[in-house]
Formats: C-alpha cells, structure tokens, sequence
C-alpha cells in the first residue's frame, strides 16, 4: 500500500509561521583544505565514484579523515572493470592506506564509522571468473579496519552478512550502507533486481541478528501496474529505528511517453525518476517496515526527483532534502503545453509517517528566474547546530553555500564557501554513516572543472 503525505495543516501552519530564531552568530565557512585526492579513468560500466550517492564515501574518526575511491583496473572485462581503494588522512595528508588486490567490481564501495573508531567499508565482488564479460553474481561483504592504528599494515575482518535464505546478488547492487556510529550496529541494504532489497542488520555484540525483504511499493495507478523500485535512498538508523527516502527508478510507464523518448532518443528505454518514497520501522529486529508514503511526485508533468539527504532529530522527527524539476521539456508542446518548468529544493519535516512541514529553501521559474539548486546535505555541529551545504549555478551566485535551519522550520541567509572549485556533487561525512557531529565539513567529490577526478575539503564552521 502506498500513502501519500500531504502537509498537516495545523501544525505546519504552526511551523511555518512561528517566529524566526535568532542566531547570535551567522555560521562563516573557513576552507583549510581543499585538494585533488585522486584521479581515475573512466570504466564505462555505468557506475561511478558517485555511483552510491545516497550512502557515503567519506567518514571522520577525530581527527582522521578515510575516504573509499573507485579505480578501474587496466585491460579487466566489463561490467566488473573495478576495485576499491581505501584512503587515509591524518596531519601529514592522504596515504593510500589499503586497496582489494583479488576482487573485481562495478561499483563504489561505501563507508562507515563505528564508535569505536572501526571503519567498515561495503564490498560487492563478482564471483565470475577474470575472463567473463558481463555482469553476473556478487557477493556482498564488509571489510574492518581498525581506523586508529598507526602504520601502514591496518588490521582487516572480512564480514560476511547473513541474508534471508540465498538471495541472487548481482553486480547492479544499488546498495545502501547506514550506521548508528554511537551504538556500534550498521545495515546494509542491497537490492535485488525490480522487486525488493535485501536486508541485513549487525548488532553491537557483532551478530547478524536480524534480516529481511523490504518489498517495493505496488505502482497500481499505471498503465500497466508493477512495483516502483526505490533507488538511491538515504537511510538513517538510531536505536534500531531505519529510516528510508528514495526515489522511483522504472522503465517509463507510461506507454505514450514511452513511445515518444523512444522516437527521440532511438532508445528502448528511459527511466522515471519522478516519485519520492519513504518508509520506516521504529525497531528493525522487531517490528517490520510500515507502508510505503509518497512524500512528492512530479508523475503528472514527466518531471524529476532526487532525494537529498536525510536526518533523526532529537525529538524522533525526520528532516529531509531533496530536489525537483517539474517537466520533461522535450515532451512539453506534445503532452502538456500549459505547464512551466520549475527547478526547487526542498526541506521537510516527517513524524510518525506524515509530512508536517514543507518548504521551498530555492526555487528558479520560467518567470522568475535564478539560481538552480543541486547536491544538498545536511551538517550537524557538536552544538547541535543544522546546516545545509549546497551546491548552486546560475548567475553570480554560482558555487557552493552554506544555510542554517532551524528546529522551528525556520532559515537563514546563506552564506558562500570560498572554494577555488566548488563541488558540484559530494559526499559528506554524515550521521547517517557513524560520523559524529562536527566543527569540520568533510567533502569528497566532483569539482568544477576537474575532469575525471574526486577532490577532498575540509571546512571549518566558525
């Protein structure tokens, strides 16, 4: 069953027109690093070193930095043309700490932190031979490394996940790797072609103690209805409370629009990106996940979404980021003439399933144009502090900025981060991933004219 949130009213109403917080002090950016980490040819295998955008590649321990990067190997056969290499940063800069020598993979291999400064990085193997093109079966694993040890020979564990019977894992993983940093326990996501994703759940004691199916919501309002597969979540988990926003990632359903790209693009495929979903489940080893809630679509105008990030306020609310664009132009003059594009980003607010706040932080129109947001992630102080490091373009505002929120719903100016090159994708170094709360903003990502590179900034919050 799918549920569609709409806005509360009393209570946003409340929200939205609460009187605005006071901030003492407007939070200033201070880049005191920014640098090339690494450079890669591309694999032409369809994934990545951005490839896992809703997981993250960067985790903090202290004063330490790791960052996972994506190497294609020379001459190895497609789709299974890559390994992982792991990255350490101290005081004296980036070392390549350690690097897969035998497995061969297609994607990105995201990271987290636990507690006790264990860095545990998410790895999908083919199980095919060298010589085999292809895609083919994989098997999901976890790799330990002890974070805080000096030297160049970190202590590893492999960890292999306990699944729910034997599902048929393939290189096509679109997995999702999330951490509750201050209780030691992780969740590794990995979907199995159009129907669900595999789940499992490590506790603290270091058991697989929980694993399941989490089914993709039914589209019945198609042409042809089948089940939406939710791609590129962001998922969170505190107390053994997962938190899951992702967005639509189908063949095109609807028949005439369908035929339509086909004619234009000579394709037989293209693939909706138009509707945000979000489930949740107060204890993953308890009780299962609720009923899938459409947060947003933009389904009536072949539009375009893309989740943001996500984040588990004290309170048990769930603040969320994501962006929209509310048309396909090239179907505009045949489908829907009337309609004007608008490009958004957009905060919410979500508890116990219903969306109780929305708000548009930076819209551009067709008849008010102006800065077009991209990446936007959520950063918390070690004061509790909540902001948003976005990347926008257009005009002089161009680059990537920095935006308080407040727990009223309310927001501040934003503020530019000087950077020579701004990132106009990134990961951060998140919460949702072990990271505790930090006076440091961590980015791994792509820069602006940097081609075929991921760059690293450490920005301080002053």
């Amino acid at each position: 069953m799918i549920t569609r949130l709409h806005v509360f009213g009393c209570l946003a109403w409340v929200l939205l027109v609460a009187p605005a917080s006071v901030w003492s002090v407007v939070p200033e950016p201070v880049v005191e690093v920014e640098e090339e980490l690494y450079r890669y040819e591309p694999a032409n295998n369809g994934a990545g070193p951005m490839w896992c955008s809703g997981s993250t590649c960067v985790v903090r321990v202290g004063e330490t930095v790791f960052a996972s990067g994506l190497e294609t190997i020379p001459g190895a056969k497609l789709l299974n043309n890559c390994r992982w290499v792991l990255w350490r940063r101290d005081k004296t800069g980036w070392v390549r700490w350690v690097e897969d020598a035998v497995g061969r993979t297609r994607e990105p291999a995201p990271l987290v932190v636990l507690g006790d400064g264990r860095v545990v990085l998410s790895a999908n193997p083919t199980l095919n031979p060298p010589e085999r093109e292809g895609g083919g079966p994989a098997r999901p694993e976890l790799r330990m490394f002890r974070g805080l040890e000096s030297g160049t020979s970190p202590g590893s564990e492999t960890w292999l996940p306990l699944w729910q019977g034997q599902p048929r894992f393939a290189e096509h993983s679109y997995r999702s790797f999330a951490a509750d940093g201050p209780g030691g326990e992780l969740i590794l996501f990995q979907n199995i072609d159009y129907t669900h994703a595999e789940w499992a759940f490590r506790d603290g004691k270091g058991v697989w103690s929980a694993q399941g199916k989490l089914k993709w919501p039914m589209g019945t309002d198609y042409a042809k209805p089948q089940p939406i597969r939710v791609c590129y979540p962001d998922v969170a988990m505190s107390g053994r409370a997962v938190h899951f926003l992702g967005v639509s990632d189908i063949t095109e359903p609807n028949p005439e629009w369908r035929a339509y790209k086909r004619g234009l693009t000579g394709k037989e495929w293209d693939y909706d990106f138009r509707r945000l979903f979000y489930t949740w489940t107060p204890d993953v080893t308890r009780e299962p996940f609720r009923d899938w809630v459409e947060v947003a679509s933009r389904e009536k105008t072949c539009g375009w979404i893309s989740p943001g990030d996500l984040r588990l306020a004290a309170d048990g609310s769930v603040w969320i980021l994501w962006t929209e664009r509310a048309i396909d132009e090239r179907l505009r003059a045949k489908f829907y003439p009337d309609e004007k594009q608008a490009h958004s980003l957009n905060f919410g607010v979500i508890r116990d399933g219903k969306l109780v706040l929305r708000k548009v932080l930076l819209e551009s129109t067709e008849d008010h144009p102006g800065p077009v947001a991209g990446s936007a992630r959520f950063h918390v102080t070690p004061g509790g502090r909540v902001l948003i490091v976005r990347y926008v373009s257009g005009g002089a505002r161009s680059g990537n900025e920095l935006q308080e929120v407040a727990a009223d719903g309310t927001v501040g100016e934003p503020v530019a981060i000087p950077f020579a090159r701004p990132f106009t994708s990134f990961f951060t170094a998140t919460p949702r991933g072990g990271s505790a709360p930090s006076g440091w903003i961590d980015l791994l990502g792509v820069q602006s004219g940097a081609q075929n590179a991921i760059g690293y900034a450490r920005v301080r919050v002053r």
